[in-house]
């Protein structure tokens, strides 16, 4: 996916969580986040967007923590949330492509970087409004679901807080059924996970890992959309198809979550 498009989910779906946020009122539960309120949300995200801004229009070098939010009221929850949104989008649609700053994870382009990270952020808290506003889930499209999953498997998951664990090494195949590559395979230990995507051998189905692949000991599979919502465990798994060691699913969804 390019830069702009990215931004352009994010410009979306930051809207649609104000609104959502702004329907369901500062008191309303997260259902994915039992500890969180509404409030809670809204000041997560608003902290996020502008530490991001921050790193972005600043070209910060090193790591910084996010400030912490000003005292407000619930009245000034919401308009505080768009305004710190409408700065990312600005800051996303301004800088250099050649951006020089600090990112979360190894990356050769910050700003893709950037832009990549603040628009899955902003989905799955998206999710997360609209859940506690018992409003219908806006459709994520699904390049952009299969891009988080790569996203969640061969960044997120790669760090050392990671909890996906085992003490005998076991792979899990991840699969998004309507995008065509969108098919990886989870190499877990007790290190950190290690994603890397399954290459098809040339003219084979697609989807399809290479003739001599070993078979993953679980596969995941899912559209694209259903399958980062569940990992994102925004979603339950009713909708994932998983087959070989049910176990595997099992640790995934104790210990998966961000």
């Amino acid at each position: 996916m390019e830069i702009t498009e990215f931004v352009e989910t994010l410009r979306l779906d930051g809207g649609l969580l104000a609104d959502a946020a702004q329907e369901a009122g500062p008191d309303a539960a997260i259902p994915a986040c039992p500890e969180w309120r509404m409030r809670d949300l809204v000041v997560h995200v608003g902290r996020v967007h502008r530490w991001a801004t921050e790193i972005v229009t600043q070209g910060l070098q090193e790591p910084i923590r996010p400030a912490e939010a000003p005292e407000l009221t619930d009245d000034e929850l919401v308009p505080w949330l768009r305004e710190g949104h409408h700065q990312l989008v600005l800051a996303l649609h301004g800088a250099p492509r050649d951006l020089a700053a600090w990112t979360l994870l190894p990356a050769d382009a910050p700003l893709a970087f950037w832009a990549r990270r603040q628009a899955h952020e902003t989905s799955v808290h998206r999710v997360d409004a609209q859940q506690a506003a018992a409003a219908s889930l806006t459709p994520l499209p699904s390049a952009f679901a299969a891009d988080g999953v790569d996203e969640l498997l061969t960044g997120i998951h790669s760090l050392e807080r990671s909890k996906l664990r085992t003490d005998v090494p076991r792979t899990v195949r991840v699969r998004a059924t309507n995008v065509p590559g969108a098919d990886w395979t989870v190499h877990l230990s007790d290190a950190p996970p290690r994603a890397i995507r399954t290459a098809p051998a040339s003219g084979a189905p697609v989807n399809e890992p290479p003739a001599d692949a070993k078979p993953a000991d679980c596969t995941i599979e899912a559209p694209a959309e259903e399958l980062y919502l569940a990992l994102w465990n925004r979603l339950p798994w009713d909708a994932l198809t998983v087959t070989g060691e049910q176990a595997l699913a099992e640790l995934w969804r104790e210990k998966g979550g961000i």
